[in-house]
Parts: C-alpha cells; structure tokens; sequence
C-alpha cells in the first residue's frame, strides 16, 4: 500500500506529484490501471496453457495449475489484495468480466465432457481454486512457522484430483 500513495509513485517514476495526479485521480485508478495491464497477461498465459492441451481434462487441469500458479506469483497476491481495498464496484465488475472469458473456456471444457450443468460446475470449480488458493497460503505461513503442513504441489494434485474425479478419487 505504501508503494501506491501518490509522493510514492512521483518518487519511483521519476514525476512530479502534480503530475502523477494528472494521470490517476486516486489510488483506487492506480490500482485499476495496473489490472488492466497486467489481468490480459495472466489470463493469456492460462489461456496459452488451457489451448496447449488436447483434451478437455488436460485443459480442466491445466485451467486448475494456471489459477494456482498465478496466486502463487506475489505481484498477482499484491494487486489482489490492493484491489480488494482500493477498487469500486464498477471496477470490481470490469475485472469479474474480464474472469469471465477465462471461465468460458471452463465451460466449453466441461461442455466436451459432457456436463449438464456447465456454468454451475465451473462456478463451483473455481469455488475448488479459490479454496486451493487459501490452502497454499496457508501452508506457506504454516511453513515459515516450522509447522509440517502440505506443498503448493500437493494442493494443486489434490484441487486437480477433485475437479476431475470428485471425492471417490481425490
């Protein structure tokens, strides 16, 4: 947070404070700005990685490691928790939009699949991803304290085996 106050961003760019409120009217427009430049790169990369595959289970999983490795990286950790406090509603639903696309390709996935209920499954899926998230971060603090707790690899098995298999075979 500190590294987006105004004096801050003038300081890192080279402008003066004036200047920087020329470009943002607020922190809030920062923050807006840096998911509009950086959201259309994390998703092409898991688009890259869903579109590499050839079946629509390589693509579920390789949707599940790409949101997991993508929470992992702690430049996407510092947008999302900086958005959660700084960015509108109107903002909020520019971003849900862009998430979107990504969970078309979910859907269209799991359409070859035969599922009858896409749109609910993806939901809940990404449902299985955001748990998966607060697990690894768990695990990493847990880790830090000398606390024996699971890998970032065994969380993202374990998401994989569930989105595939359900509980009979995670």
């Amino acid at each position: 947070m500190e590294a987006l106050t105004f004096p801050a961003l003038a300081t890192r760019t080279g402008l003066a404070r004036s200047s920087v409120y020329e470009y943002f009217r607020s922190r809030a427009a920062v923050v807006e700005a840096l998911c509009e430049v950086d959201f259309p790169l994390w998703a092409a990369e898991i688009e890259a990685g869903m579109e590499s595959c050839d079946t629509a289970a390589e693509r579920i999983e390789a949707y599940v490691r790409g949101q997991l490795a993508l929470a992992a990286d702690p430049r996407h950790r510092a947008v999302v928790a900086i958005s959660a406090l700084e960015l509108d509603e109107a903002a909020r639903e520019r971003i849900r939009a862009a998430h979107g696309r990504l969970a078309g390709l979910l859907v269209q996935a799991l359409e070859e699949l035969g599922h009858k209920q896409t749109r609910l499954a993806a939901a809940l899926l990404q449902g299985v991803v955001e748990a998966a998230v607060r697990r690894a971060e768990q695990a990493a603090a847990g880790s830090r304290a000398g606390c024996v707790t699971e890998s970032s690899e065994q969380i993202a098995d374990a998401a994989v085996a569930l989105a595939l298999h359900g509980l009979g075979r995670a």
